[in-house]
């Protein structure tokens, strides 16, 4: 299984987004070397990482986030939808695990819009939110509710780019 990466403390903090859909628990972060590519947070001892099986509704909007979806990334295994890895220059995204719904919008598309554009981006990966802090996840907490990971394509084609890149408040709705 693919696996979010780069969700750093700031959005699994108190928001509105994550408000809307409480934690189904939490899990107890186990440091371990994580692959910081791409900003990825990694987990620490002692900390304790919410964990959801929802996520809030799509019109809360969500936050971006960036990761890499090729082999030997930092994303992790193949994609969840097809088992296979993808380039950066796909235009390709991961959704946390309500907004996933078990696979139900794998290989479908979605427009993500942010920075005034808007881009259309195929669904090819969960984003973990309830498991994390072990080696198939690279030692990453759980990915937020509210998470639409992106590949850099994705990024560019919002015309997003320097410090921007890593999180960006989107919004994004089903084709």
């Amino acid at each position: 299984m693919g696996s979010c990466h780069n969700h750093s403390s700031i959005s699994r903090n108190s928001s509105t987004h994550l408000q809307s859909c409480n934690p189904s628990g939490y899990l107890p972060g186990k440091s371990h070397n994580c692959n910081h590519d791409d900003m990825s947070d990694c987990c620490k001892s002692g900390e304790m990482y919410p964990q959801y099986q929802c996520s809030p509704p799509i019109s809360a909007g969500a936050t971006m986030t960036l990761n890499c979806f090729a082999e030997n990334c930092d994303g992790g295994g193949p994609s969840e939808c097809d088992g296979q890895y993808h380039d950066d220059d796909e235009t390709v995204v991961a959704l946390s695990t309500g907004w996933y719904d078990k696979g139900s919008r794998c290989l479908k598309y979605i427009r993500i819009s942010g920075n005034g554009r808007t881009v259309r981006a195929k669904v090819v990966d969960e984003c973990d939110s309830v498991h994390g802090c072990d080696a198939e996840h690279d030692y990453q907490p759980p990915c937020p509710n509210n998470v639409v990971d992106a590949s850099i394509s994705v990024w560019n084609a919002l015309d997003i780019h320097g410090s921007d890149v890593g999180e960006y408040d989107i919004t994004w709705s089903d084709e």
